[in-house]
Order: structure tokens, then C-alpha cells, then sequence
């Protein structure tokens, strides 16, 4: 499943144009042997390279949320959360070319989502669109992007919050420039 779901991510190549991404440093903390606060990990995260550049920064598989002192539990391969667990990510959404979005299969994402999404919601009516059992918290770092749901599109730009709710979305660039949006993803009930 979570080799489909990133693969199926970078296959959204046929879509959008090329961006360059640039890596994000990550710091995460930890305590040593002593009960210290320590920097466990400081080093920068290269965004997978595709079509939409992104790179997991954090996964946890519980709730609450066991501590790892030790282990990269970034290095984890998932791209959705775990049940019970939360993933965090950037990714980067690059121009969307009108061109290859028409020869988009209708269903595309909600293909690449599976079983993992919810049954409740409505025929989705763009290819990118999709929905999943998780609450997201979405900080839009840098660019715009159009926010599309059920009927209605938000146009959303740098400093703005999305709280999304196992809803029908789809990220649609209409820019010119790449838009790069920091995700938290919490494994939520179905709706």
C-alpha cells in the first residue's frame, strides 16, 4: 500500500511540470542517557524527486505517540499514517499542465488512496481529488494553490491553515510557481 500510494504520487509526473525543491533541515530531539535534551538528529531531508517533491519528516504508529530516543522513525515507508498513527511531511505541488491534466483518469487518486479511504463522501470530480481516513493539518509554507472540494475551490497562499476532515479534496496549482505545503496526517475514525 505505501509503495503504491508514493509511487502513484510521482506518477502524477504526467501532469505537472518540473520544479526544483530545495532539501529541509530537520531537527528532532530526543533525551541521552542522562535524561539530557539532545539533538538525536540534524540534518537536512532530501524531497524525493518527481513530479511532486516530498519528504517525510516524522511517522509515529501509536496514539499517544510512543518516543524514539534512537530510531529515524522518518525512515518509516509510509506515505498515509498507520492506524493510530500521525505522518508528517512537506510536499511540494509544481504547476499543473492543463494539457496532461485532461488524460488524467477520473479516478486517479482515489485509485492510489484504496481501501484506506472512507466510504462516505461523494463521487469525486477531478482526477487529483481524493479522500482519506485521517484529520489534516496543512500549512501552506510557500506559493499558492487552489484548494478544490465538493463544490467549491478555496484559493489558498503562504501562512495559511487548512484543518481537513476525511473529505473529498483535491491541491491544484493553476500558478506559476511551485506552492510547498508542510502536512500533518492523524489516522482519524471513519466519518
Amino acid at each position: 500500500m505505501t509503495s503504491k500510494v508514493i509511487g502513484s504520487i510521482f506518477a502524477i509526473l504526467l501532469t505537472c511540470s518540473t520544479a526544483a525543491a530545495a532539501d529541509i533541515r530537520r531537527v528532532v530531539t530526543a533525551l541521552d542517557a542522562n535524561d539530557k535534551a539532545i539533538a538525536l538528529f540534524d540534518s537536512h531531508v532530501t524531497l524525493e524527486p518527481g513530479s511532486t517533491p516530498s519528504a517525510k519528516l516524522w511517522v509515529t504508529d501509536t496514539a499517544p505517540a510512543g518516543l524514539s530516543f534512537t530510531d529515524d522513525s522518518g525512515a518509516k515507508p509510509t506515505a498515509l499514517p498507520p492506524n493510530l498513527g500521525t505522518a508528517l511531511l512537506v510536499v511540494e505541488f509544481p504547476p499543473l499542465d492543463p494539457a496532461e491534466e485532461v488524460k488524467l483518469d477520473p479516478n486517479f487518486m482515489m485509485k492510489v488512496i484504496g481501501e484506506r479511504a472512507p466510504a462516505r463522501g461523494l463521487p469525486v470530480r477531478h482526477p487529483l481529488m481524493h479522500r482519506t481516513r485521517t484529520v489534516d493539518y496543512a500549512v501552506v509554507l510557500s506559493g499558492e494553490i487552489d484548494l478544490m472540494l465538493d463544490d467549491s475551490v478555496m484559493h489558498v497562499k503562504a501562512g495559511d491553515v487548512i484543518v481537513q476532515q476525511a473529505t473529498n479534496h483535491a491541491w491544484v496549482n493553476r500558478g506559476t510557481q511551485p506552492c510547498r505545503i508542510l502536512f500533518a496526517l492523524i489516522d482519524s475514525q471513519q466519518p
